[in-house]
């Protein structure tokens, strides 16, 4: 019976193994032009859609839920900071002057790099389709000027997570300029 069971153990470890390192993901990873480091609370989330070039998931032990980091690029006809920051601000129900709408733009090194946050209802989904609400939600982005376009990058979930992950989601993009 022994001889049975050790084969059998030895697979199923093998596959926890291999589960757990698929699930950790990259420490680094390319997006365009630069390339970021992952913080290592983070975990890897293999991205679903062609339009997403890098996923990420943001847990903390009293969110409902996790909160999600998406990083989007589209080469040189992303639409402009402007239009992009306008169509995030548009994503929570309550108006812009309600959400505590802010930009500030940041130059690292020669990157101009345009930081977004925003809280209140949050309208999840995929633009043009079904959208959830979302109460309590915050979104924090960052576009990331480069010489190949933009580089999108936007943390969604529970405010309070959100606005705990602030420095970590600041040092991943500013790390990725130097």
């Amino acid at each position: 019976m022994k001889q049975l069971l050790r084969p059998a153990l030895l697979c199923m470890s093998a596959l926890w193994l291999t589960a757990t390192v698929h699930a950790a993901g990259p420490e680094t990873f390319k997006v365009s032009e630069f390339t970021f480091k992952r913080p290592g609370s983070w975990d890897w989330v293999e991205v679903a859609s062609q339009m997403r070039k890098a996923q990420l998931k943001v847990t903390a032990k009293d969110a409902k839920e996790p909160g999600e980091v998406v990083f989007f690029f589209f080469g040189p006809q992303s639409g402009g900071t402007k239009a992009n920051v306008d169509r995030w601000f548009g994503q929570f129900e309550e108006g812009r002057d309600k959400i505590n709408a802010k930009t500030d733009e940041k130059n690292v090194g020669k990157v101009k790099v345009t930081y977004v946050s925003a809280e209140g209802t949050y309208k999840s989904g995929v633009p043009g389709g079904p959208t959830t609400s979302k109460p309590g939600f915050a979104l924090l982005g960052a576009i990331v000027e480069g010489n190949e376009g933009s580089v999108f990058v936007r943390l969604t979930g529970p405010a309070a997570l959100t606005k705990g992950a602030r420095g970590d989601f600041e040092k991943m993009i500013e790390g990725g300029l130097k």
